[in-house]
């Protein structure tokens, strides 16, 4: 299927490593132009090598989003480098275990900071290029926004609230024809998630209960299965789809705990 992404400048947050990174080699497949924004300018620049040296034109922005003067200026340095935005994928955040007990009120607007204020920041200043492509934003989630998880606050409150905007931005820029959907991804094996399991003290036991409870295959979804269904939104075949979550999660969160 051709998806139309030919030449189309797809912008991903946390684009270097992890679900980002599958983004970015996917859209690059389809012929799009990734920009990597990113703060591990080291795993930014492998990856970028990587695409190249396929033929594929990527480019990176070093940039803290934690900072709203750095998500104006990846917007400008994409404009400045490309001339146009076709796609916005806000997808940077970690699961920063801020709970409600083990946790503080300063910890918890800094758990905000890097999972949530940055979606705005950068849609806030991609507005205009959107408008003028008639383009597409994807939101990345988390289960932990209609699931909740535990010693988590912050992370689960800022999924939530990108929820929220994904639905309030999608009316909102109806009548410029931008779409907005968001992505709500369950267990994806990432190097952030390894780094969960690995606080447990039994990593490969935890890991094994995990999936046990995905009803589909009782396996992990694959950073490339939530990669498929970004690219898709953001291409001209997803034309009539906005405001809309897409739980790719082999069922975990809808179907009945008792298939276990």
């Amino acid at each position: 299927m051709d998806l139309q992404l030919k030449d189309k400048v797809v912008l991903v947050t946390g684009g270097a490593m992890g679900i980002g990174a599958a983004i970015v080699r996917e859209a690059a497949d389809e012929g799009a132009f990734p920009v990597i924004v990113d703060r591990c300018e080291e795993s930014a620049r492998a990856l970028q090598a990587e695409l190249q040296a396929e033929g594929t034109r990527v480019h990176v922005i070093a940039a803290e989003l934690t900072v709203p003067a750095n998500c104006k200026h990846a917007i400008e340095h994409t404009l400045a480098e490309f001339g146009h935005i076709d796609a916005l994928v806000n997808n940077a955040g970690i699961n920063d275990r801020v709970g409600l007990e083990h946790g503080s009120p300063a910890a918890y607007v800094d758990s905000l900071q890097r999972n949530l204020f940055h979606y705005y920041n950068v849609a806030h200043f991609a507005v205009r290029a959107l408008k003028a492509s008639r383009g597409a934003i994807v939101n990345i989630a988390s289960k932990t926004a209609v699931t909740g998880q535990g010693d988590t606050s912050g992370y689960a409150s800022a999924k939530g609230a990108i929820l929220s905007l994904t639905r309030e931005w999608a009316v909102e820029l109806l009548p410029f024809g931008i779409r907005v959907n968001a992505i709500v991804p369950s267990d994806v094996m990432t190097k952030h998630y390894r780094n969960w399991l690995a606080a447990f003290p039994d990593p490969e036991q935890k890991l094994a209960d995990i999936v046990s409870r995905i009803p589909l295959g009782r396996r992990m979804t694959t950073a490339e299965e939530i990669a498929t269904m970004v690219v898709f939104l953001v291409s001209a075949k997803a034309g009539h789809i906005t405001g809309q979550y897409f739980y790719v999660d082999g069922g975990y969160v809808h179907l009945d705990r008792a298939l276990t």
